[in-house]
């Protein structure tokens, strides 16, 4: 098992990458600083700063209710969260009756849609919630529904963001929204991270995707409404290079594993005040990373 610190799989999960943020943080004095993630996810970025010590608060955000209701149960109730992770069945029958609750996400009690989203998240192929179970409905696979639910590590994992609950702050808006009237009002010394959902083919990765205007929209409030130091990840695209044209970024390898593995190339782009540190700094950078492999 992995030293990672969030509890979810994510497509293109970022944690990996957690050291060249940390030599951002310190490349601009922002050690100690505030974090944000307008759209978290798996936090995976955040959970390895905050539990670190790089960072003394974190601040995430998902419009996607599923992923919200995770979040905060987790941080409301972690004794019972941890208890269902350890008494979780994990066989084809109960992950249809988790797939039935998220289904019915915005009716559904939110400690069940928090905890389906969970389930689904670990038992699903490569974590994508609409990716199928491991192992296929009858169970022939290589690899098992089970594959990825060490239930000890995870609990270990959840147990150590719940220690830290009371520096971290979890919303359910829209990023644009986000963006808009809640950063704003953390400190200048903050350091926001967006990660929107891919441009191409995040209709196959995630509940919540964008269209290309989306995308085009949230570019023009990340660079207007955030006045403290942002950076922002994506696939590599002419899109996007246009969208943030004039910006300091740069391009890495990242392999996925989603249904069959691929590399793709990603790109990072910075605020004009962001002071980029070395890439030679970070080996990590430039490897091929893995997003199913913890």
């Amino acid at each position: 098992m992995s030293q990672y610190k969030t509890p979810l799989r994510y497509p293109g999960g970022k944690q990996r990458l957690w050291p060249f943020v940390d030599e951002i943080l310190i490349a601009n004095g922002l050690a100690g600083a505030d974090y944000v993630e307008p759209f978290a996810g798996g936090a995976g970025v955040a959970m390895e700063l905050l539990l670190r010590g790089r960072v003394r608060r974190v601040h995430l955000n998902d419009s996607c209710i599923g992923v919200y209701s995770f979040w905060h149960s987790l941080l409301n109730e972690p004794e019972r969260f941890c208890a269902a992770v350890s008494r979780a069945s994990l066989n084809v029958d109960k992950w249809r009756r988790q797939q039935d609750i998220f289904r019915n996400r915005h009716t559904a009690d939110r400690f069940d849609v928090g905890f389906a989203m969970f389930y689904l998240n670990r038992c699903n192929r490569s974590g994508i919630l609409n990716g199928g179970v491991i192992g296929g409905l009858d169970q022939t696979g290589e690899w098992k529904i089970d594959a990825r639910f060490p239930r000890n590590e995870l609990i270990s994992r959840m147990e150590a963001i719940a220690a830290r609950k009371g520096d971290i702050k979890i919303r359910n808006w829209d990023a644009e929204r986000f963006i808009n009237q809640y950063v704003p009002r953390l400190p200048e010394r903050t350091l926001v991270y967006c990660d929107p959902p891919y441009f191409r083919k995040a209709d196959r990765l995630y509940p919540n995707h964008y269209k290309p205007e989306d995308h085009q929209r949230i570019a023009v409030v990340i660079q207007r409404a955030i006045s403290q130091h942002w950076i922002v990840s994506y696939d590599s695209c002419n899109e996007i290079q246009a969208f943030y044209r004039g910006r300091k970024s740069f391009q890495y390898l990242l392999q996925y594993n989603a249904a069959k593995a691929y590399k793709g190339s990603e790109l990072f782009i910075f605020s004009n005040q962001t002071r980029v540190p070395s890439r030679s700094s970070l080996p990590a950078i430039d490897m091929a990373l893995s997003a199913s492999a913890f």
